[in-house]
């Protein structure tokens, strides 16, 4: 599984960060940071990130198979 982020939408409030910290960041200036970019998610972080994915509350963040 990959994460497609929409960086226009993000508006930096954290939940994917606390959700699955070891896939998601957020930078000094509230920036997201996606620790896999241009890679998979492995797979014991999947269940993570979709939470992740499910928190974000502007929808920012998507699944791609």
């Amino acid at each position: 599984m990959k994460v497609i982020i929409d960086h226009d939408r993000c508006e930096g409030h954290g939940l994917c960060a606390e959700q699955a910290p070891a896939v998601f960041s957020l930078d000094d200036d509230a920036e997201l940071i996606y620790h896999f970019d241009g890679g998979e998610v492995p797979d014991d972080q999947a269940d993570a990130a979709r939470a992740a994915i499910v928190s974000c509350p502007v929808a920012a963040l998507r699944a791609s198979w």
